[in-house]
């Protein structure tokens, strides 16, 4: 027997097998009736700890946290399984050392019963909670990691939420220079020529041929004149340009990574469940 175990020292331990390994976290604490100490652990086992095992503790040893068990871990598994909140009965227990290959003290007629906020044995009778470190009951239906809440767990998922920022996304400029290109244009232009035009002496010249001399010499001069294309320029104001902005709507997908919870029923074989969402078997995949 154990008598150096306290309940208080006991819960939420962690307990580990002979190599180190971790099995689990002690649940419960069973008394022996007839002195009131720690006889025996029970640690959930199992997938989902579906399964309760019991331990015994007369050959453990306490270290802080740690509850170290000369047993390996899957022989721990194997080990006959027991219904929690009730009392061990001397055939139960009687199984159970054998198969730790324990001597039995159950021959001396006491019985194991489990812990009370007095650190007393429930009698014959059994109980349907448990006592935790602090002393505070633990109802039907409990945490069995972290700290105990109440009677149902809270499903919580992650929401996504999207919305627009403003930032800066570039600048534009207006840059005035100057080029050079050759520009033709056709103008039509005109010019003089010489026309010596020889017509004879008639009644109607005669007059105006005989009024000089009879023999003479003379010069007699035209001035002839002709148009030449010129360019002049001209600056003369084109269009006006000015920045602005102006808003174009699109889309632009958003793309995040959201968790959420789900909870689903595990039970041993043979459990009932009904058809409630709340009380029976419901696998929550929303």
């Amino acid at each position: 027997m154990a008598s150096h175990f306290t309940p208080e020292a006991l819960f939420g331990t962690t307990v580990t097998d002979r190599d180190g390994d971790k099995i689990g976290k002690v649940e419960d604490v069973y008394l022996d009736n007839a002195s009131g100490q720690p006889e025996w652990v029970s640690v959930k086992t199992g997938l989902f700890g579906s399964n309760v095992s019991l331990i015994p503790l007369a050959q453990a040893s306490l270290s802080g946290e740690t509850v170290t068990v000369p047993f390996e871990k899957n022989h721990v598994k194997d080990a006959p399984h027991h219904d929690p909140g009730r009392e061990l009965s001397e055939t139960d227990e009687a199984d159970l050392y054998r198969y730790y290959g324990i001597a039995d003290p159950t021959s001396t007629g006491h019985t194991t019963g489990t812990g009370t906020t007095t650190g007393t044995t429930t009698g014959t009778t059994g109980t349907s909670g448990v006592v935790e470190g602090e002393g505070t009951y633990r109802g039907q239906g409990h945490d069995t990691s972290g700290p105990n809440t109440d009677e149902a767990m809270t499903r919580s998922k992650e929401e996504l939420h999207v919305g627009t920022e403003t930032r800066e996304a570039g600048r534009a400029r207006l840059r005035k220079y100057i080029t050079s290109e050759t520009v033709s244009r056709t103008v039509p232009v005109s010019h003089e020529e010489v026309v010596v035009t020889r017509e004879p002496i008639t009644e109607a010249n005669r007059d105006a041929a005989l009024s000089g001399g009879d023999l003479t010499e003379e010069e007699h001069e035209l001035v002839l004149t002709e148009e030449r294309a010129v360019a002049a320029k001209e600056t003369v104001p084109v269009e006006r340009v000015k920045l602005g902005t102006e808003t174009v709507q699109g889309t632009e997908t958003v793309q995040a990574e959201v968790r959420e919870e789900h909870i689903d029923l595990d039970t041993d074989a043979g459990v009932r469940t009904g058809d409630s969402t709340t009380t029976g078997k419901h696998t929550d995949r929303r």
